[in-house]
């Protein structure tokens, strides 16, 4: 796509660094330099201000990604799209069947009403719970990679969406402040949400964290 449009040496292309390294290597493979923006912490998606923030006179273009089963601004970032001349491209996520997405709701209604000693996520509208991700914040003990080994220890299967951010890897390191994107790689935590869970599954889930959520001291 970004070929077609004629993105190519020159170019700069904003992109996140939450996750997607593929998004960065289309860039680069297209002959243009990722610049990398800051995300919206409730979305997980590009925040437009950290995207305007980022634009140079180079800027041709930027690709919005939809996380988790946010979606991204896109009409801010259209807007922005218009008012400096730049190309808006989205990457979205595999839609589940409508039957799949209510059940994945109802779970994640059922996870937001009795977790407690993590984040739960903000639904928002059109929230299809692709993933259910918590935040596990780090100033307490245990800190997100220990909270994950006790509940897997516990019989809860978890997963790190995002364990190093695009800037922080070696073929794209760059020294730019993203900290909503940091912060959110070391606390994010993905917890199982699918249709098939059993009631008695999604107890355990909650029973789980709540034992090791205790554990998680506020910071002063």
């Amino acid at each position: 796509m970004l070929r077609a449009a004629g993105v190519g040496a020159g170019d700069e292309v904003v992109v996140p660094a939450f996750g997607n390294v593929e998004v960065a290597e289309a860039v680069t493979l297209a002959g243009a330099l990722p610049v990398f923006a800051d995300i919206d912490p409730v979305t997980y998606c590009l925040d437009p201000d950290a995207v305007e923030a980022a634009i140079t006179g180079r800027t041709a273009a930027v690709v919005a990604v939809h996380r988790f089963g946010r979606r991204a601004d896109i009409g801010r970032l259209h807007a922005l799209g218009q008012r400096h001349g730049m190309l808006v491209l989205e990457q979205g996520e595999s839609e589940a069947p409508y039957d799949e997405t209510a059940q994945r709701r109802q779970r994640a209604a059922y996870l937001d009403a009795k977790l407690k000693g993590v984040r739960t996520p903000d639904g928002g509208a059109g929230h299809t719970y692709q993933q259910y991700v918590v935040r596990v914040p780090g100033n307490g003990r245990p800190d997100r990679d220990a909270f994950a080994r006790a509940l897997r220890a516990r019989g809860v299967e978890c997963r790190v969406p995002v364990k190093t951010p695009v800037h922080r890897l070696p073929e794209f390191r760059r020294y730019v402040s993203l900290p909503e994107t940091e912060t959110a790689a070391d606390e994010t935590l993905a917890l199982p949400v699918d249709a098939t869970l059993t009631k008695r599954e999604m107890h355990r889930v909650v029973s789980a964290c709540n034992a090791l959520g205790g554990l998680l001291q506020p910071a002063f």
